[in-house]
């Protein structure tokens, strides 16, 4: 089983000057040391306008700092928005690509359709479609990153004519696909399509397995892939603090938690928002918490262990921390990090590669088969031509062929562009 690191950069108010500014630059620390001990996953989310909650509205530029400071961590997208309200599928395939250049091959690509109404109301995407955009969306930005050129679509939310979508990425045919699952029915559109499931469930260690066993399932039996390639795997979040003082572990990371859980069902369940000014720690604080609630990856190194061991028996391949939450201060977050490093992470380290050879035996002709119901690439008997001034072109052709005494006639352009020795020439 791997690990990674969730980023979702909350700051609870007041914002003190220069809070954002620590903020990214304490999780960039992180990530470094994250890499130094060994995690396997950073994943970044990508939001807007959700205030204290999430930060995180360009996680392309975050995922591409943190590929200069880290030599062996995966480099997770969790996710990009793909309706393209949000994201012009051209432009999430350049950036993917991009940034897998840069990183040597390191990236993960996960996909999701939005949710809340802050969001999807302020690029005005339209909630009741915005699962087919998502489909038809990812569907058409893997063939980007293979064909070349592209052929062209013309779909129902988005069209494009033939383009050669440059750069490709590094790794073939594209980084691994993933799809956000806050529910058995998402995970369950994520086995068929054959997608790396990224949970938000906060599925406790026990109900794990039967999340499991279904994926698992529907993949093996049903899977009709919706990219380039299949990725058959699940990952599930967990909250996260760890320390020899049981004590001191929960008093640092349960209130973190608490808040990641208040402040997402403020933005997509039950909440109302006056866009910079309501205070939502402030609202979290004055909120009755549950004494019982699960705590997940909080606790000792023992207690941590216990229940990550549970998890990997039951088939997750992995588990993904929060522990950037609420008002965590960066100083715990460090100590947890090194001393999961130091106490727990190697056990697990010691196993992965031979359960990992075992799942891919496995599935080995699962998968082959999955692949050959790829969608297909639609071939072009002839790559269209593409003027560089279309106007300008028929123009120039027409004052060309005309007599030398007669004058182009003015159909409204306002200059008339031509090109001598490399230089432009405009004309009022």
């Amino acid at each position: 089983m791997k690990f990674g690191l969730f980023y979702e950069h909350q700051i609870p108010r007041p914002w003190d000057e220069g809070a954002e500014h620590k903020l990214f630059q304490d999780a960039l620390a992180q990530v470094e040391l994250a890499d130094r001990l060994g995690f396997d996953y950073i994943w970044e989310v990508e939001h807007h306008f959700l205030e204290e909650y999430s930060h995180s509205s360009a996680p392309e530029v975050f995922l591409a700092a943190c590929s200069q400071r880290t030599h062996q961590i995966r480099l997770g997208h969790g996710i990009v928005l793909m309706p393209p309200g949000y994201n012009h599928p051209a432009r999430v395939a350049e950036r993917i690509a991009t940034l897998d250049l840069v990183s040597n091959g390191r990236v993960e690509w996960g996909t999701g359709e939005s949710a809340s109404h802050m969001e999807l109301g302020g690029f005005n995407v339209d909630p009741k479609c915005k699962r087919e955009m998502w489909a038809e969306c990812t569907r058409e930005t893997a063939k980007m990153m293979v064909q070349s050129p592209y052929a062209g679509y013309e779909g129902q939310y988005f069209s494009m004519p033939p383009r050669n979508v440059v750069p490709k990425p590094l790794q073939s045919p594209h980084p691994p696909p993933w799809v956000a699952c806050s529910s058995r029915d998402s995970l369950r559109y994520a086995a068929r399509y054959g997608l790396g499931a990224l949970t938000f469930a906060f599925v406790d260690a026990e109900e794990a397995q039967f999340w499991v066993e279904e994926y698992y399932d529907i993949f093996e039996k049903a899977c009709e892939p919706l990219t380039q390639r299949v990725n058959p795997n699940i990952a599930m979040v967990s909250g996260f603090s760890c320390h020899d003082d049981e004590e001191t572990a929960v008093a640092r990371g349960l209130d973190g938690l608490r808040f990641f859980r208040f402040g997402l069902a403020h933005y997509y369940h039950n909440g109302s928002q006056i866009p910079g000014e309501t205070d939502i720690w402030q609202l979290y604080r004055q909120t009755p918490q549950d004494p019982a609630e699960a705590r997940a990856g909080i606790g000792t190194p023992d207690q941590i262990r216990e229940h990550l061991e549970i998890m990997e028996r039951a088939g997750v391949d992995q588990v993904v921390f929060i522990q950037q939450a609420g008002a965590n201060r960066h100083e715990h977050i460090i100590e947890s990090l090194e001393l999961f490093a130091e106490r727990v992470l190697p056990d697990f380290k010691a196993r992965d590669a031979a359960q990992v050879a075992e799942k891919n035996e496995r599935l080995a002709e699962v998968i082959a088969a999955a692949e050959k119901r790829k969608p297909m690439l639609t071939t072009l008997s002839e790559v269209p031509v593409v003027d560089s001034y279309p106007v300008l072109k028929r123009k120039l052709e027409e004052k060309k062929e005309a007599p030398d005494d007669t004058e182009m006639s003015d159909d409204g352009e306002k200059f008339l562009l031509s090109i001598e020795g490399g230089k432009r020439i405009f004309n009022d």
